[in-house]
């Protein structure tokens, strides 16, 4: 491709434009890195439906006992989700699989009098990140597991695009 630039001609090739897309890319491969995040895993569900017998795992590494994590679900909602809120059970199991925790979450995924969605939204998508287990210490390093199940009074839960978990180190800031 040809081009005029002050009355010259130019092949359309210059050391500037091969530059600026690796450029660009390495920018924004550095903005998106967060330097607290441990692990973060996100989990699709076919045609947006969460069966009752789906139950996402989450295998994750932790090197470092003697800090404290917050731990977060991840749910991606479309605004046609028929509910305010998701129920949902977590088990978290250690090493050895030994439960260690399991509990009950409710989640507001829409504000219950004007029925406006929570959480970043595009399109007719929103995605929450909920703090689950704020400030959460582990007894020792190595590999543990998180399970997900849907705790709604129905098989198959609508609207729910994907799930999943978000580790982080708690810094002084964070809860």
């Amino acid at each position: 491709m040809k081009y005029r630039w002050k009355g010259r001609v130019h092949s359309g090739w210059s050391w500037r434009r091969s530059l600026s897309l690796p450029v660009l890319v390495m920018i924004l491969g550095l903005a998106g890195c967060d330097s607290q995040v441990v692990y973060e895993k996100n989990i699709n569900f076919q045609k947006k439906r969460w069966l009752i017998s789906d139950t996402p795992t989450f295998r994750f590494e932790i090197a470092d006992a003697q800090k404290t994590y917050n731990i977060y679900w991840n749910i991606r909602n479309t605004i046609a989700y028929p509910y305010r809120n998701l129920y949902l059970t977590y088990t978290l199991e250690d090493t050895l699989g030994h439960t260690l925790t399991t509990d009950l979450h409710d989640m507001l995924l829409f504000e219950p009098k004007t029925g406006e969605p929570y959480g970043g939204g595009l399109g007719d998508i929103f995605t929450h990140q909920i703090i689950a287990l704020p400030r959460h210490r582990f007894d020792s390093a190595g590999t543990y597991q998180i399970r997900l199940q849907q705790y709604m009074r129905t098989d198959t839960l609508p609207e729910i695009v994907s799930v999943g978990i978000r580790i982080e180190e708690a810094g002084s800031g964070n809860y």
